[in-house]
């Protein structure tokens, strides 16, 4: 039998509908789209969104900033539409006990945008990132600290019903919000928040700091810069964003005096180099520094930056914050 006269009969019986042609028949209908998805998602390298992490104790405002920049400013009810002049308003929220995120996206055009732009209209290129954010309460910081510390430097909350962060997600930036009206330094007239809030944001601080230090001899991981949102600029009692950087920065040097002390009386890096020693990996800038300032933090390729503002009211708004996140990403 000629090779031709083989290929003709091969052709012939597979177009016999017998039992075999039809089970060969069904199982290519049924694993192709398997095997074409594997062949796809193999060769397709996964994309991570970066995201913005908000941070900061309870009833700063994270999760209203969160709302107003994925809703916008509601509309005052006396009107139905709001105009210039009128106060921002936001959703009423609550204190978080999850994480949240909400995917946003931002013109590439950073200078000038607003997260009331509609950038399908304007035909503006976009870039989505996540906005995550997590729990203020003290009791429920070191889950948010934690991810700051991860080797794979990567967030992976919970799932929320707004939206769900997938591992690998890139951290690009960090929001810390505090009440600017809670931040005065040595008024004893009333309840301030500012040990309380600058603990928390020396946990921070120093973690990423040690995150940007801990890799001796490899590849550094990524910089994540730090914004420190002075909200609540609307009420009267709040302090101007220059006075809450100088506020923060000198109960950032009482503690860390207070930590040190704390760690020479138990004796912990008595017998150690001082430049090595556990001590000095606690003490938050340039190690041995009278004074305390953010300007220290870019030793360690971390940059803060204090920005006034506020979610609800009459005041400067959250457009700076909104273009100082755009810039990051």
């Amino acid at each position: 039998m000629s090779v031709l006269e083989t290929i003709k009969s091969a052709i012939e019986a597979s177009l016999k509908p017998t039992p075999t042609v039809f089970t060969i028949g069904f199982l290519i209908v049924l694993l192709f789209p398997f095997f074409l998805h594997y062949i796809l998602t193999s060769s397709t390298p996964y994309t991570a969104l970066p995201a913005v992490l908000l941070l900061g104790p309870s009833g700063a405002g994270k999760t209203a900033l969160l709302t107003l920049f994925e809703r916008g400013p509601l509309t005052p009810p006396s009107t139905s539409e709001k105009t210039t002049s009128e106060p921002a308003t936001a959703a009423q929220t609550h204190t978080s006990l999850t994480p949240a995120s909400v995917e946003l996206a931002v013109s590439s055009d950073s200078s000038g945008s607003s997260f009331r732009d509609d950038l399908d209209s304007t035909g503006a290129t976009a870039k989505k990132f996540l906005l995550i954010d997590t729990p203020g309460h003290a009791k429920l910081r070191g889950a948010a600290i934690s991810r700051l510390a991860d080797s794979k430097y990567s967030l992976n909350p919970s799932t929320t019903s707004r939206s769900t962060v997938t591992d690998g997600t890139k951290l690009k930036a960090i929001v810390f919000v505090v009440d600017a009206a809670g931040l005065s330094d040595g008024d004893t007239s009333y309840d301030t928040s500012l040990p309380s809030t600058a603990s928390f944001l020396y946990d921070v601080l120093l973690t990423l700091q040690k995150r940007a230090t801990k890799a001796k001899g490899s590849k550094a991981p990524p910089t994540v810069p730090v914004l420190i949102a002075a909200n609540k600029l609307d009420l009267f009692t709040a302090l101007p964003a220059a006075l809450v950087k100088s506020n923060l920065e000198a109960e950032l040097g009482r503690i860390r005096k207070t930590r040190s002390k704390g760690l020479l009386d138990s004796g912990v890096g008595a017998d150690d180099d001082l430049a090595g020693g556990e001590e000095s990996d606690e003490w938050l800038g340039e190690y041995g520094s009278d004074k305390f300032s953010f300007k220290q933090m870019m030793e360690f390729d971390i940059e803060v930056d204090v920005i006034g503002g506020n979610v609800t009211g009459d005041g400067p708004g959250a457009d700076k914050w909104w273009r100082w996140i755009a810039d990051k990403v």
